[in-house]
């Protein structure tokens, strides 16, 4: 009733471990398709920023802070582009002080106010 052959249950214990390596390789593989396809897919989400000189953006305040307001936003501005460089940093103008400083093209996005200003419509309702 019971196979009492050594040799083929040696034989099995031994491809045991090979399968089991198979089955980690083609996890790994799957895994890796995923994350790239997926990065692929983000990557098409993704809007390009193209700063031009005289633009006006908003810049990110990443600094940490331990009591940080409720509601206060974390981006400020709004400030003026002077220079752009073909390697993404960017040569900022604070409107109020005049001060200039160079920073990273990651940290800013686009200033919407004047915009959002000019479409802007009045109804009387008499």
């Amino acid at each position: 009733m019971l196979n009492f052959d050594n040799q083929a249950a040696g034989e099995k214990r031994l491809l045991q471990p090979n399968e089991l390596e198979e089955f980690r390789n083609q996890a790994y593989e799957n895994a890796k398709i995923y994350k790239k396809n997926t990065k692929k897919w983000y990557d098409q989400n993704l809007a390009r920023r193209e700063f031009v000189e005289g633009q006006k953006l908003l810049l990110y305040n990443s600094k940490l802070k331990f009591f940080p307001g409720k509601l206060k936003s974390r981006w400020s501005g709004p400030f003026t582009i002077l220079k752009v460089s073909p390697y993404g940093h960017v040569e900022l103008m604070e409107e109020k002080t005049q001060r200039t400083f160079t920073i990273n093209g990651h940290r800013l996005k686009h200033y919407l106010g004047n915009s959002l200003d000019e479409q802007r419509v009045n109804y009387n309702l008499n």
